[in-house]
């Protein structure tokens, strides 16, 4: 059974309450996680674009870093299944498609797609309600994107 088999069915919710910059997080993080393994690079990738957005601009390193551990424990302790459905009960419907997108950017960038993150995409954007033409522009945008 690959991680994320059950995430689509299941109704597990991480028992730590996550805030919204948690939430989006989260998403992001997942979508690192989705191949079973997050390097230094991947850790270090996902920060940077993190620190990119509005969102996370007002977070110092060592925040961020807090943050991301809090989240890991969540993963570790009960699953990534619960960590997801808990994110998706946090994040509001207008950055929905920026976390697809995210997430779409993070499992494209090394230039190949495991079974398991298409699995992953394929899940994300039924989960957060994304109509399936938005998520095929938003696919072909971060292909093109990562394509040099």
């Amino acid at each position: 059974m690959g991680l994320f088999d059950r995430i689509a069915g299941s109704t597990k919710k991480a028992s730590s309450a996550l805030g919204l910059a948690e939430a989006f997080a989260a998403i992001a993080l997942i979508a690192v996680a989705s191949d079973g393994y997050i390097s230094d690079t991947e850790a270090e990738a996902l920060s940077t674009i993190l620190g990119r957005m509005q969102l996370f601009r007002s977070y110092p390193g060592d925040v961020m870093r807090k943050m991301f551990d809090k989240l890991l424990g969540i993963m570790q302790r009960e699953g990534l299944d619960a960590l997801l459905n808990a994110a998706i009960a946090v994040l509001p419907h207008d950055l929905t498609e920026t976390a697809f997108a995210i997430a779409t950017d993070i499992v494209l960038a090394d230039g190949e797609v495991t079974e398991e993150e298409q699995k992953l995409l394929n899940d994300l954007f039924q989960l957060l309600e994304i109509p399936e033409e938005t998520a095929i522009k938003i696919i072909d945008v971060m292909l093109i994107k990562n394509k040099g």
